[in-house]
Order: C-alpha cells, then sequence, then structure tokens
C-alpha cells in the first residue's frame, strides 16, 4: 500500500521552479523510487540519532566515547537543520508547514543542540539537559511512515463509546472501592482520604501494587482481593473492543472482487492482481 505525507493533501511545491517541485515529491511525497530512498535514509538517522541519545545517557559508554556521541549529535544535527530547511523552502506555503504538527516536531528535533551553543554556564546545564531530553521526538517523525495509521486511528474513533462506557465503569468502581476502604480502613492504615483511596484502588485495579498503602483489617484484605479478580478480569475489556473494531475496519478495507481465473474473492484493498494465480482483477463495482 502506498502512502502520502500527511501534508500532501495540504501543501504543494513551491511554484515556479523545477527544482523545488522535483525536491517536493522527493521530500514529501512516496510514490517514486527517489521518495522512497529518501524516507529510508531519514528513517535509518532518525533511529541513529536516538541511539546516539540513549547511549550517551549511559555513564560508562559516556566515559569512553563521549567525544564520538558529541560528533554524532552534530551530524544528526546538521542533517535534521538541513532537511528542516528544506522542507521549508520547497513547499508553497512554509508558515502552513512550520505551524503544523510535524514541522513543530521537525523543529523540536533540531532545537536543543543548537541552544546548547547560546546557554553556556553551570547554572543552564540542567535546563541544557532537559531540552536535550526533546532529541526523542524525532522518533516521532516515524509515524508518518506507517502505513495503517489511519487504520488505527479510525479504529480508536469508531470504539471511542465503548472505551467510553468502559472506562466510565472502571471509575464508578474506583469510587466504590475507593469509599468503602476509606470507611473500612481509615487513616490510621493511610487511607486518609477518599481520592487517597481511589488512588489505591486504581493501582490494586490495575494489579501493579505500588504497597505505598497496603489494607491491613480481614474486611479490607478481602475486598482487595476482590479488586485485584476485578482487575484481571477487565484489563482484556478493552483490548478486546479495540481488537474487534481492528477487525471489522480491516475487512472493510478488503477488496471482495472474486478472481475470474480462480474464484478467489479475498484480496488486498489496492490489489490489481489476484493473490492466488496472479490474474488481473476485474474492477470493483462502486
Amino acid at each position: 500500500m502506498r502512502v502520502r505525507s500527511p501534508f500532501h493533501h495540504r501543501l504543494g511545491p513551491a511554484p515556479g521552479s523545477t527544482w523545488r517541485v522535483r525536491w517536493f515529491h522527493i521530500i514529501f511525497g512516496h510514490d517514486d523510487t527517489a521518495g522512497r530512498r529518501f524516507d529510508v535514509l531519514l528513517i535509518i538517522a532518525i533511529l541513529g540519532s536516538i541511539a546516539v541519545a540513549v547511549m550517551d545517557t549511559v555513564a560508562s559508554a559516556h566515559a569512553r566515547f563521549a567525544a564520538l556521541f558529541y560528533a554524532l549529535e552534530w551530524a544528526f544535527t546538521l542533517a535534521f537543520t538541513l532537511e528542516y530547511i528544506m522542507r521549508i523552502v520547497v513547499v508553497d506555503r512554509p508558515w502552513r508547514y512550520m505551524r503544523s504538527f510535524f514541522g513543530v516536531v521537525d523543529l523540536l528535533a533540531v532545537l536543543p543542540t543548537w541552544i546548547s551553543l547560546i546557554a553556556v554556564g553551570s547554572q543552564y546545564l540542567l535546563v541544557v539537559r532537559a531540552l536535550r531530553i526533546l532529541r526523542i521526538f524525532r522518533i516521532l517523525k516515524l509515524t508518518r511512515y506507517v502505513g495503517e495509521a489511519d487504520l488505527l486511528w479510525y479504529t480508536l474513533v469508531r470504539a471511542r463509546r465503548k472505551v467510553l462506557v468502559f472506562f466510565s465503569v472502571i471509575l464508578t468502581l474506583v469510587l466504590i472501592f475507593g469509599a468503602l476502604m476509606y470507611l473500612i480502613e481509615g487513616p490510621e492504615d493511610g487511607f486518609t482520604s477518599i481520592p487517597t483511596s481511589m488512588y489505591w484502588a486504581i493501582v490494586t485495579m490495575t494489579t501493579v501494587g505500588f504497597g505505598d498503602i497496603t489494607p491491613k483489617t480481614p474486611l479490607g484484605k478481602l475486598i482487595t482481593s476482590l479488586i485485584i479478580l476485578i482487575g484481571y478480569s477487565i484489563i482484556a475489556v478493552p483490548t478486546g473492543i479495540f481488537t474487534a473494531e481492528l477487525a471489522a475496519g480491516m475487512r472493510a478495507k478488503r477488496k471482495h472482487v472474486a478472481c475470474e481465473h480462480c474464484g478467489q474473492n479475498d484480496h488486498e484493498g489496492d490489489a490489481d492482481y489476484c493473490r492466488l494465480c496472479g490474474a488481473p482483477l476485474p474492477a470493483a463495482e462502486s
């Protein structure tokens, strides 16, 4: 399945220049070899920059390869800066791209390293470190190359009412159990308020169990056991809802056109040839 950039339907190439049109299709498009190669190189660079950022936080690796990490970080920063400038140059509406979600992500991918040149001094050290964490935003750019992202999003949209009802039930149970534990255990056992007891109910129902608040009375332990059992039973509910909607969405995208040669009638939505015998498929009825 060919994937088009999320900007492709809103942005166009800058007029009056052939090279800008060509580079627009290379950077924002994915329909030709040059565009796909650009995508592959960009993904490799994104993954490489993330690997450098992650490894630079390991004390032993930083002690041995600090200079290498620094050089690689600047190499990636210069590459992503050039990419960001090229995206601005080749589009017909630069400000629209710069204000878009991925335009902001692209900017955040390069800002921290450049800011580190200006923010010099120990008083800015913690700020610079916090800004450098924003390099992780580069991984968000990978989502524009995931062909099934739209399917997952529409699946969430279709399931929103069921998920909303599910979470409403969960919040109701949390409120009830939180109030019960506040009455049963009381402040002397750590259940100092209903909100605190609701926090404990959420932690217990999700089977996380931090252990910072624990029941002491037999009735409280009984209710805790009940909450844990309920938690295990409801964990699969949102997964089932999402899976059912996802399966329905995938079935809707299938091309149910029978092959005139072998009779196979289940193909991918963009298939032009039969997946069994390779014969051309007839045009789908509109």
